[in-house]
């Protein structure tokens, strides 16, 4: 296994480039229960060029029902990406002071269970809720600033590498 750097500046165009609306190579998953992760899932794809296609326990799509459970789960895509020995993306979980656009941050809304993978599109100096701007399907959004959404607890998921074969 070889490592290669993240692109996050591909990932940031291309959240930019989407936010406000739908890449027809991918299914929209809006009326399913949504598409915030398919979305940051897709930034990630663009910045980091490969997917793995390790049945269920990887990361891929190539249709809205041949897709590993972390293209489109909140909590599937944490697992992977903070896991990831294969292929992909890899993530560390940390703490606000280290994002960098093309990062993600998961949102959780009651404080138990996370729902929502915004991908960070812009951070300010030093890093806060008010200064990290986001992209997000779901609730489309583009420069949106974390401290808009009314969550109670954030989980930040800074983007290390990307593993190839």
């Amino acid at each position: 296994m070889r490592t290669k750097p993240y692109d996050r500046s591909a990932a940031v165009t291309y959240a930019h480039t989407w936010a406000y609306g739908r890449n027809p190579r991918y299914y929209d998953f809006e009326r399913l229960g949504g598409d915030c992760t398919n979305f940051t899932s897709q930034a990630l794809y663009a910045g980091a060029g490969v997917m793995n296609p390790t049945p269920t326990f990887g990361w891929y799509y190539y249709g809205p029902n041949n897709r590993a459970p972390a293209w489109t789960g909140v909590e599937f895509l944490y697992r992977f990406l903070v896991n990831n020995r294969g292929a992909g993306p890899v993530a560390v979980e940390t703490d606000i002071s280290q994002m960098e656009p093309g990062d993600i941050v998961q949102l959780s809304f009651d404080g138990s269970v996370f729902r929502h993978s915004p991908i960070i599109v812009s951070v300010g100096d030093p890093p806060s809720p008010a200064n990290i701007l986001v992209a997000a399907h779901t609730y489309d959004t583009d420069n949106r600033p974390l401290d808009t959404y009314p969550y109670i607890r954030a989980r930040f998921l800074h983007i290390t590498q990307v593993n190839i074969w």
